[in-house]
């Protein structure tokens, strides 16, 4: 369903003392990401990732919609804006995690868009 939370993303200065803390708090699993700079993180419900060199960085929070490019219209439409920067990784990375925008709305919130992959 569009507009549920799909996907969480925590930025740490050091990937691997931040995976130390949240496994040891949380118990979850990470195993390493698509860059090969961070881990993909396995919950119960929402799936997510850590990156380093973030340091102080809130978490970030990304909702689920069907048609990436149909929404980042419909943010630039409604006054928000749009991150230029490329945060999929490659095809590969693309098609196991599906793609991703930072966005922010018309107040400058940040947030996030992820529509995941066709098979999800």
């Amino acid at each position: 369903m569009a507009g549920e939370p799909s996907f969480f993303e925590l930025g740490v200065e050091d990937a691997e003392r931040g995976r130390a803390f949240y496994e040891g708090l949380f118990g979850w699993r990470m195993e390493p990401g698509p860059s090969g700079e961070g881990f993909t993180i396995t919950t119960p419900e929402t799936p997510g990732g850590i990156h380093g060199r973030d340091p102080g960085a809130a978490p970030y929070l990304f909702f689920r919609v069907e048609d990436i490019e149909a929404a980042l219209e419909r943010v630039r439409a409604l006054g928000g804006a749009v991150d230029e920067s490329d945060i999929e990784g490659d095809e590969a990375s693309i098609e196991r995690f599906g793609r991703f925008k930072l966005c922010r709305d018309d107040q400058g919130s940040p947030f996030g868009l992820h529509q995941p992959p066709a098979a999800a």
